[in-house]
């Protein structure tokens, strides 16, 4: 239970430090534009402490499940507000959905002279307001990639080494049930080459080996001939000869998985074999691997993200239901902090340590690619909303000076307020659905 409270923990200050980190994202481009910042909060809810530096509050409130910034001048004022009126609006999500009741935003928060007018969010440029209301986002991909750097380069993705974990004691045709007899079936020629359990393959047929596709191609294209095999074992070399037997084998995939044929058949040809079974490890790689592991981590969540509404159906039929609980579909809080408590507390073979560690890293990177993307989706309150407004209001300038009509001004963004009343509702209604899912049909990774 320690363990499993542990996972708990470091999953929830990963997340509580991507979300501080997001709002960084838009309090240092708002403060370096000369927006007057008021507030840079993380949570929701009552303050538990907060310190003012300058002109900006730096505090943490009781629900820690989202954070904001507040700055004034968000939306320009309303017809029939006093000139010079400027009103202050947030960053948040969480922190507006608990504030979009108030009566259409129009005193929501202390009024400031127009003194402050130079000062505002709506004074800023198209490009400024795009990396004001960017900057969280894309930060939140920055942390992402960063931990992928570190899980591929540090730490290691999953696959098989050139050490040996075991030796065919025959030849076996490949689709062949496991327990299939060795009697009357010739020796593998690993085993009649002397080739044993933990032996670090170093060299087969000439070929240097670095990763296990070398063992596969250098054997495959032996054929039938007698070749060198060159292995490290307990700090020594040996040199061994093989003499390799040819066998219908598995056509392998570019991923180096066993290709099927329409019918679920294993497709094979004729090739070299040498009859040795490779180590599974955590290999670590080039961090030039990041940018196609970001970009499919990328893809994928925008799938998600445009499939939801069909997922959460999905997953309102498993909670109230009997169908059964994707395991790739969305998660709460909960079953997020779930999964990190299991993933701790684990006691399987294989995974240790550095396994756990692994796992962990991968989804604190999971879940900064859920923010990026989710922020991108162009509804207020989410950021993209706002970047929505800043391209719209872009728009109607460029089309007002082609036109040559005069500036038709910033975009009223609190206009969209009805509709975005609607969207914080349908916020609610998800999270609570996959709070109780996660409670009554949590998906686990060790059933």
């Amino acid at each position: 239970m320690l363990l499993f409270l542990l996972g708990v923990l470091i999953i929830a200050i990963g997340l509580a430090v991507s979300i501080a980190l997001h709002e960084v994202g838009h309090l240092v481009p708002a403060k370096l534009f000369g927006v007057r910042v008021t507030q840079y909060m993380i949570g929701f809810g009552p303050t538990l402490l907060s310190r003012t530096r300058g002109e900006t509050e730096y505090g943490l409130k009781a629900i820690p499940l989202g954070g904001y910034i507040r700055m004034i001048g968000m939306y320009p004022p309303h017809k029939g507000e006093p000139e010079g009126t400027i009103r202050e609006d947030s960053t948040g999500l969480l922190q507006q959905m608990t504030e979009l009741s108030e009566e259409a935003k129009q005193y929501e928060s202390a009024q400031y002279g127009p003194e402050d007018a130079h000062r505002t969010f709506v004074a800023l440029s198209v490009p400024k307001k795009l990396v004001v209301m960017l900057g969280g986002p894309l930060m939140n991909l920055l942390i992402s990639v960063v931990l992928m750097v570190v899980l591929v380069s540090g730490i290691g993705l999953p696959a098989v080494t050139p050490t040996v974990q075991s030796v065919s004691e025959c030849v076996v045709p490949a689709d062949a049930p496991a327990d299939t007899s060795c009697e009357g079936r010739p020796a593998a020629p690993a085993l009649a080459a002397g080739i044993r359990p933990g032996d670090v393959l170093r060299e087969i047929d000439g070929r240097q080996i670095e990763r296990w596709s070398d063992v596969t191609t250098a054997v495959r294209s032996a054929q039938d001939r007698t070749v060198e095999v060159v292995v490290e074992r307990d700090g020594q070399t040996l040199r061994l000869e093989a003499t390799m037997i040819i066998d219908a084998r598995p056509v392998l995939d570019e991923d180096g998985a066993a290709v099927r044929d329409a019918d679920g058949n294993l497709v094979t040809e004729q090739v070299g074999f040498l009859g040795v079974a490779g180590t599974p490890d955590l290999v670590p790689r080039s961090p030039a691997a990041v940018p196609e592991m970001a970009w499919s981590a990328f893809t994928q969540t925008g799938r998600l993200v445009l499939t939801l509404p069909v997922r959460l159906y999905e997953v309102g039929q498993a909670a109230f239901g009997d169908a059964e609980r994707d395991p790739n579909g969305p998660l709460g809080v909960v079953g997020v902090s779930r999964l990190a408590g299991e993933v701790a507390s684990a006691d399987q073979p294989g995974f240790e340590l550095r396994e756990k560690t692994g796992t962990m890293v991968s989804m604190l990177a999971s879940l900064n690619m859920a923010l990026f993307v989710f922020n991108l989706v162009p509804l207020l309150p989410l950021d993209g909303g706002h970047v929505a407004g800043a391209l719209l209001e872009g728009l109607r300038r460029s089309l007002a000076r082609l036109r040559g009509r005069p500036d038709p001004g910033p975009v009223d963004m609190s206009r969209m307020l009805p509709l975005t009343n609607a969207v914080a509702i349908v916020f609610i209604l998800m999270t609570l659905l996959l709070l109780y899912a996660d409670i009554v049909r949590p998906i686990t990774l060790f059933p």
